[in-house]
């Protein structure tokens, strides 16, 4: 059985990100519902990127709590 991981930019504002900084860590699984945002900048050689983020509205952890079985 193979097992991928996908990385994604995230953001977060006010008590969301709040909640996120005390609870989430590295590796942690957690379910976000939101909306992409498509943007661009331009680097001081004029080089253009683009960056595609998710701004979380809704957030939920899906790690077990400490000290749960199973």
């Amino acid at each position: 059985m193979h097992t991928s991981t996908d990385w994604h930019t995230v953001v977060l504002w006010r008590g969301l990100a709040e909640l996120a900084q005390v609870y989430l860590r590295k590796g942690s699984l957690v379910y976000v519902e939101g909306k992409l945002k498509n943007r661009h900048y331009d680097e001081a050689a004029g080089v253009r990127h683009y960056v595609t983020e998710i701004v979380g509205e809704q957030i939920l952890m899906l790690d077990k709590k400490t000290g749960e079985t199973g």
